[in-house]
């Protein structure tokens, strides 16, 4: 497949290293016997979904029994990372993609810069791309990779004379791979599809390949306009017609990072060791099936799920497959044993490990610990502000129907920003599930010292990181009961996930998950102005050519989350940004107004009703 030219793909550092876990055989007194070749061990820490998660995101347990520990922090990541190459020379980090993007204030208010300046430091090696890396666009990304400033954000960007880093942005040094990802005019992949490392050995220089890449359904979950001109390739068919290129480089030994996972078939909390279930029915499990039998390890991503599991490849072969939960909680070690008289892995064995704060025997990077800290200086004034205020908690959890008390909010602030006639004159807003990120908005008095039931900037912001803009179209009833049947999976175009939509207030609908796509919403109405209308009786949709106007975010808007329908919609306007949106509504129940309540007899709720008895969203 086209690539990179060999100039631009290979990555070749020579480690200087001593001998790691060398082992020989005894030589036989026969004079003619071979004195066997020794061996070394190669070390990878890896990660996946940090989502520039530089402060600790709070506690977290390796299994049921185990203690709950403070963990995670950049700091503390780069402790780990310093002493596995402290005791291992040979010692490669990589990330499995959403290394950015979905980030929490302190790097997302300045471009995600601060999270490429701390992996710099900690000594990141490689990072696959995720789906969160185009959240801003290729162009942004491959900003990221080579440094400058925000093209039209100058305020917050580049502000290393403030925080101790080079001006201006240095960009990544370590480097970000996409072998799936190619230029449709070209060809040529995004970024190097593959890095190559080269390992001192007992004298002799080991190389071993690492190809990163994202899942191809990528362009469904992200804003189209973002990856616009670009082509996300099938993974398994991607490593395998890489496999003849790298050992015709002479490598043996290939480690594949990639941005598709699975989940353990286990209550929470699961054991980050275990692989109950093997990631039965998963993605990643049929992408490993299909890979060949040269693949040595796969570092996987994207469900933010702890799991260490072995499973087969095309022609039978175990091979580790590892997940490190998310945000920097848990770090994956693996220990590759390499025989240097083929460069083959014969052993593999993978660990994950909590990055425990409380760990004693683990020294903080103070260089990141002040990089941090620095940045939170420059954010605090902005995310402690209290913008208004709540009178429980609003979570972004689902109910089996899949109502979101979070998404409930926002859809709400959503429509309350474009319901005037001058801003778009919304009847109804969706919002996706996928746009609120957790916790949501939580009652209790946090770090900011806010006070319970306050919400701050930074925790609305943490909720809604993305910066989408709100887009009010018109659609027909009859693509509003399209965009509902969307929801569900193979339905009208729809993926693998369900992805079901929080409406404003006024909008109820019922549906059934065993009806045929197309009949699975039974009913629906809509209540403008106190007048109550049928958008679907039994199925049926009533008066479909009626048009409505209608307000989701520009990513849905684009047809993002495989909601192709919403790129049918006409006569649109740009509104404000979402955080924006959220900040002026939750400004009406800001003290002495009274809080916002979630159970407030006048939200509408349930808005989604479930009839097939299902006990959980789909």
């Amino acid at each position: 497949m086209p690539s990179h030219p060999a100039s631009h793909v290979l990555t070749a550092v020579a480690l200087s290293a001593a001998l790691v876990g060398c082992a020989s055989a005894a030589a036989p007194s026969n004079s003619t016997a071979k004195q066997a070749k020794p061996t070394g061990v190669i070390k990878i820490l890896a990660l996946n979904d940090f989502h520039g998660q530089l402060e600790s995101p709070g506690t977290f347990r390796a299994n049921v029994d185990a203690p709950v520990v403070p963990a995670g922090g950049a700091d503390y990541a780069a402790g780990y990372i310093a002493a596995a190459r402290a005791a291992n020379p040979n010692t490669v980090v990589v990330s499995a993609g959403d290394l950015i993007g979905a980030s929490p204030m302190v790097s997302a208010l300045f471009h995600d810069e601060p999270t490429i300046e701390a992996m710099n430091r900690a000594g990141l090696d490689f990072n696959a791309v995720g789906n969160h890396e185009f959240d801003d666009g290729k162009d942004e990304l491959l900003r990221m990779q080579r440094g400058g400033c925000h093209p039209t954000d100058a305020a917050n960007s580049c502000r290393g004379a403030d925080v101790g880093t080079p001006v201006p942005f240095e960009g990544a040094k370590f480097r970000f791979l996409a072998a799936n990802v190619v230029h449709k005019n070209s060809g040529r992949t995004l970024f190097a599809p593959y890095g190559i490392k080269r390992f001192d050995i007992g004298g002799r220089k080991v190389k071993m390949a690492f190809i990163g890449m994202t899942l191809k359904d990528t362009p469904q979950i992200v804003t189209p306009s973002g990856v616009k001109g670009l082509l996300f390739n099938d993974e398994a068919q991607t490593v395998n017609a890489l496999v003849p290129q790298l050992r015709a480089q002479g490598v043996e030994s290939i480690v594949v990072l990639i941005h598709q996972g699975g989940v353990q078939a286990a209550p929470s909390p699961v054991d980050i060791n275990a692989c109950v279930g093997g990631l039965e029915g998963s993605p990643i499990k049929t992408i490993v099936g299909q890979l060949d039998g040269a693949v040595d390890l796969v570092v996987t991503g994207h469900t933010h799920q702890a799991y260490n599991c072995q499973l087969p490849l095309s022609t039978g072969r175990l091979v580790p497959v590892t997940s490190a939960n998310a945000q920097g909680r848990v770090v994956t070690e693996i220990d590759l044993t390499v025989d240097t008289a083929t460069d083959d892995v014969t052993n593999a064995v993978a660990l994950n490990k909590v990055v425990d704060r409380s760990n004693v025997n683990i020294t903080p990077s103070a260089e990141i610990a002040t990089l941090v800290a620095n940045y939170k200086t420059l954010v605090t004034p902005i995310a402690n502000r209290v913008i208004g205020s709540i009178a429980r908690d609003v979570l972004n959890t689902r109910d089996a129907a899949c109502n979101m008390p979070a998404g409930d909010l926002i859809a709400d602030s959503q429509l309350a920003a474009t319901a005037a006639p001058d801003f778009g004159g919304a009847q109804l807003a969706l919002m996706n599930p996928g746009g609120v990120r957790n916790p949501g908005f939580t009652y209790a008095n946090s770090s900011a010292n806010e006070g319970d039931g306050n919400v701050t900037y930074g925790e609305a912001f943490t909720v809604q990181p993305f910066g989408n803009s709100l887009v009010t179209m018109t659609l027909t009833t009859q693509q509003i009961r399209d965009v509902l049947e969307q929801q569900f999976p193979n339905c009208f175009g729809q993926t693998v996930f369900a992805r079901v939509l929080l409406p404003s207030n006024g909008l109820r609908y019922e549906w059934d998950h065993v009806q045929a796509c197309g009949a699975k919403v039974r009913n629906a109405t809509l209540t403008v102005n106190g007048a109550a209308e049928t958008l679907v009786s039994n199925g049926e949709v009533v008066n479909g050519a009626r048009t409505w106007r209608v307000t989701v975010n520009n990513f849905l808007a684009d047809g993002g989350d495989g909601f192709s329908v919403l790129k049918g919609g006409v006569n649109r306007l740009g509104g404000a940004q979402d955080i924006d949106a959220l900040e002026r509504y939750l400004a009406d129940f800001k003290a002495p107004n009274p809080p916002y309540d979630p159970l407030a007899a006048n939200l509408g709720k349930p808005r989604i009703v479930r009839l097939d008895g299902g006990t959980a969203c789909p």
